[in-house]
């Protein structure tokens, strides 16, 4: 059977699908953001799959490859240069999914030949199956002998997470009272457009799966405060992304801020949702502090995954995960 490849539109992202004999994908391309998240329908660690994925990645003009799976599948995607850089607990309802990326710009060291052999560079199977997650590294205040030393990347989301712990001094600390109010669309992508213009938008509330519902709001609290929010939700496995669409720059705007994380989690708890995860820059402590706030902990560090600011300012931060499991469906069940 001849490959078979065709698109459609989403706004922003548009879904690639790639399907012969021995592959079936489906990529979707955020070209705001230059990332593509690689859905895969058919196991295994062919080499057409990875030349097609970064072929493809390479004409998009796309920096950063990724890919949620499930634990089984972990070490095929490994296998195929990807590395492990994180999870998202309950994101499959009953079990957990895990996230591996690829930097782009590195394919060419890391593909593998027409006979599916890597080429000099490329990670082995034998040697890379037991690689850590890079939410598995610690900074400890004496290291042991031995121990793998930090990246500075990793060393980054350890500053910023001791910096954001200091600040929680006291997790009841009173919040101001957030207000959520669900907004129309259009409203919600004037708001994203003013962002994007100023540089301050950490998102464009594109999407970030298949088959999910996507929801607006606006959060109030006291001061004047007001942050616009997004949710995708994905019903069939009860998980929910939640997405801020700036970040804030005073005190008052920290706390309002983690009130409206604070508050999503619970609205998000009470509809029934398992599982939610969020994005944030790793350099950012008043995020970070609004997360834990909100009892949420970091499962991950995703390299150059976003893409922040416009023109000549622009530039590709590292994302910490944050998620937090709101039920336990087996214990529910």
């Amino acid at each position: 059977m001849a490959a078979k490849i065709w698109s459609t539109q989403q706004k922003v992202v548009e879904e690639v699908f790639f399907q012969n004999e021995a592959v079936s994908l489906c990529l979707l391309v955020n070209r705001r953001a230059r990332t593509m998240r690689v859905i895969d329908f058919r196991a295994g660690p062919t080499s057409a799959k990875r030349l097609f994925v970064m072929s493809l990645a390479q004409r998009e003009g796309v920096e950063k490859a990724y890919t949620l799976v499930e634990r089984d599948e972990v070490q095929t995607w490994v296998k195929l240069g990807f590395a492990k850089e994180g999870t998202i607990p309950g994101f499959y309802k009953r079990s957990d999914a895990f996230l591996l990326g690829c930097p782009v710009r590195a394919a060419g060291r890391d593909a593998r030949d027409a006979r599916g052999a890597p080429v000099d560079g490329a990670p082995r199977s034998d040697d890379a199956d037991d690689a850590p997650l890079e939410s598995e590294m610690r900074i400890a205040a004496v290291k042991p002998a031995g121990a793998t030393p930090l990246s500075p990347a990793q060393e980054q989301m350890e500053r910023t997470i001791l910096a954001a712990k200091r600040e929680v001094k006291d997790p009841t600390e009173t919040l101001p009272q957030a207000r959520i109010l669900p907004v129309r669309e259009a409203d919600a992508r004037k708001a994203v457009t003013a962002a994007l213009r100023s540089g301050r938008a950490l998102t464009a509330f594109e999407p970030f799966g298949r088959d999910v519902q996507r929801s607006f709001f606006v959060v109030t609290a006291r001061g004047g405060f007001e942050l616009q929010v997004s949710t995708e939700a994905q019903g069939c496995f009860g998980n929910a992304f939640l997405e801020l669409l700036v970040g804030p720059r005073t005190p008052a705007e920290r706390a309002g801020t983690a009130a409206a994380v604070k508050a999503f989690a619970e609205r998000l708890q009470a509809e029934g949702v398992v599982s939610c995860f969020s994005l944030t820059p790793s350099d950012d402590v008043a995020l970070a502090t609004a997360f834990l706030h909100a009892g949420f902990r970091r499962t991950g560090l995703l390299l150059g995954h976003l893409q922040v600011g416009v023109g000549a300012g622009s530039r590709r931060k590292d994302a910490i995960v944050w998620s937090r499991k709101l039920a336990n469906p087996v214990e529910d069940a």
